[in-house]
């Protein structure tokens, strides 16, 4: 499970829906200015939707993946 975290920038609420492996599903509203941080396997797909007049439009379009840390190589 990978850490992650959303800040809904816009002036409007928009749904968040995470799709993972085995079967893993996450669904949330998130209100403007508001960050959300949760846990998700690697490599789910994050799918960022926001509330139009006419319906759902799909806004943003993520990959949950772990952060890359480089460790310094020793010097012999």
């Amino acid at each position: 499970m990978v850490d992650f975290s959303y800040k809904n920038i816009t002036s409007s609420m928009v749904v968040l829906k995470c799709i993972g492996p085995n079967r893993f599903f996450l669904e949330r509203a998130i209100f403007p200015q508001e960050v959300f941080s949760s846990m998700a396997p690697e490599g789910s797909q994050l799918e960022i939707w926001g509330i139009e007049s006419y319906g759902p439009n799909l806004e943003e379009r993520l990959r949950v993946t772990a952060p890359f840390i480089a460790e310094d190589p020793v010097a012999a």
